[in-house]
């Protein structure tokens, strides 16, 4: 067997216009944030902040609704056929927001934007255009865009916020989607096959046992606080920094700027070191503790603006570290078969918690002041601190995948019962129909003790 370190250029092509798709669903949610909430206020309707916070929610919700039927429904119809319907369907909802007068209307398109939920059907589609043993390569590109796009966004948000405004902002998503029709037409390769993807897709029939798993659980509750308490955060902190500082909506990438340089310098050795050292929930712990911090200083200082730049250095210093150290530690804790279905509810927990944080968040604004935004947000993340304290210590792995065709499920199943009996594999999974054996490997041996791990690993698929 013949095994390649490096991607194809067609593995390559299809990741990163793929990674762009993904990033532009993330661009159309995430570039209003910073500067929505003001806009919105001088809609009909808009003085009610329980509404504002509902139009920020609504993709989140149909997210949760639509994401696993449309990864089904790709399964049955063609992976790009559901993109481009997705794709179509968040350009609607795009001109719909952009030309809405009123609160209600613009919940009517974030709706129909967040209804094109293709996000799985991406990534079913990655998986189709790469092989495994670059799989986890093509999902952590997908995974640095976000978090680039998101970073991004509140910079450029108020820029563009200057230049165009929101009804523009949405125009400009819309175009994008449109074009990105023409990228998945032309950039992206057809996949000679298409088919399901244990690794990179939710498996209906397995979701039961991820949501009953105790360890996981304690993570998705913690996806869900994270992002409920982004969203909340911004129904508020627009405001406050407008009326703290003088500054207008579109001047306060000023205030983001800075901040989320900072906030990434004082990340990475955090990660690194929960990485290198196998330290990963200590540092999981601290952030989360960091989190609970910046929620309580945000209650404290919220109508005081040097309170609030501090408030933001320390919520996106935890929030980085967090948004980092999630999808890598349900990686970790999943069973290597269930992978692709502890990411799918991951990603659930995730929409769902922008959906009942926006609106919770809108509500709490509207009815109690700033702070009891934050009070809410606070006992969330205590909750979820008492929750890290009982996790596991995740093991230190890295997940290798290779490709074995020609096994029935018997030979896959001894196959895998051989790799597990290596030194430093900590398990082995071999899935005849997907042509896929799945392995764990100890990752605190040295690269010279993994690579040996590797070669007789490659061995034993050759032999058999």
């Amino acid at each position: 067997m013949q095994f390649s370190e490096k991607m194809t250029r067609t593995e390559l092509r299809a990741t990163v216009s793929l990674a762009s798709i993904y990033g532009l669903r993330m661009l159309g949610m995430f570039l209003i944030l910073p500067i929505f909430a003001i806009y919105a206020e001088k809609l009909d309707g808009g003085s009610n902040h329980t509404l504002i916070g509902l139009a920020l929610g609504a993709y989140g919700l149909m997210q949760v609704l639509l994401q696993l039927p449309f990864g089904m429904a790709s399964d049955k119809y063609g992976r790009k056929k559901l993109i481009y319907v997705g794709l179509v369907l968040f350009a609607i909802g795009g001109l719909v927001a952009a030309f809405s007068h009123d609160i209600y209307m613009v919940i009517v398109g974030r709706a129909i934007q967040g209804a094109g939920a293709i996000s799985a059907v991406v990534t079913a589609l990655v998986a189709d255009s790469t092989r495994e043993e670059h799989r986890t390569q093509a999902m952590a590109m997908i995974g640095a865009t976000i978090g680039l796009t998101f970073a991004v966004s509140l910079v450029a948000g108020p820029l563009l916020n200057q230049w165009i405004g929101v009804p523009g902002i949405f125009i400009l998503t819309t175009v994008l989607s449109l074009l990105a029709i023409l990228v998945v037409k032309y950039a992206v390769p057809d996949p000679l096959t298409s088919k399901f993807h244990s690794d990179a897709q939710a498996a209906p029939q397995k979701i039961k046992d991820v949501i009953r798993d105790a360890q996981l659980l304690r993570l998705n509750f913690g996806t869900f606080c994270l992002h409920g308490a982004q969203m909340a955060m911004f129904i508020v902190v627009p405001f406050a920094l407008k009326e703290t500082s003088g500054m207008s909506e579109n001047q306060h990438w000023q205030v983001y700027l800075p901040v989320l340089i900072l906030s990434f310098a004082l990340m990475i050795p955090a990660i690194i070191y929960g990485e290198k050292r196998a330290k990963l929930k200590p540092v999981f712990i601290a952030a989360v503790g960091l989190m609970l911090i910046a929620q309580l200083a945000f209650a404290n200082s919220i109508h005081h603006f040097w309170g609030i730049v501090g408030s933001l250095l320390v919520y996106f210093v935890a929030f980085n570290i967090l948004e980092a150290s999630l999808p890598s530690l349900i990686s970790k804790m999943a069973p290597a078969a269930s992978k692709g279905t502890a990411m799918g509810v991951h990603n659930t927990a995730q929409s769902f918690g922008m959906f009942l944080g926006a609106t919770v968040g809108g509500f709490l604004s509207h009815h109690y002041g700033y702070s009891a935004v934050f009070i809410f947000c606070a006992i969330l993340m205590t909750v979820w601190l008492v929750l890290a304290f009982g996790m596991k210590t995740p093991p230190s792995i890295k997940t290798k995948m290779y490709h074995i065709a020609g096994y029935n499920e018997q030979q896959a199943h001894m196959l895998a019962a051989n790799v597990a009996l290596i030194a430093g594999v900590q398990e082995a999974v071999a899935i005849a129909e997907e042509n896929m054996l799945i392995v764990k490997v100890n990752n605190q041996q040295s690269k010279e003790a993994q690579a040996e791990v590797e070669q007789v690993i490659l061995k034993l698929i050759g032999d058999q």
